[in-house]
């Protein structure tokens, strides 16, 4: 259920600015995404898991703040995010 260390290293690789980048905007919403795809997936089989769900959205919510604060100080990276990951429009 929980995203495999190889997996988070893979992410964080491919949506890192520099070399040691591991807490940027770009980095923490392509993290989360992953998180929130993998609950997705949990809750197709366990329709009754509500305190799951309540979790999933806190990461939902917590995406939506960190794609507002990118969207506001760095248009161009917040628009390769969202095209890479496929959300919104």
């Amino acid at each position: 259920m929980a995203i495999t260390k190889e997996k988070k290293q893979e992410i964080i690789d491919s949506f890192r600015r520099e070399e040691h980048d591991t807490g940027s905007p770009e980095v923490q919403i392509a993290l989360l995404t992953a998180r929130i795809n993998d609950l997705t997936d949990h809750f197709k089989t366990h329709k009754k898991d509500h305190a799951s769900r309540r979790g999933l959205l806190m990461l939902v919510s917590k995406r939506s703040s960190l794609l507002k604060y990118l969207r506001l100080t760095n248009r161009k990276s917040y628009l390769e995010v969202i095209g890479r990951l496929g959300l919104r429009k």
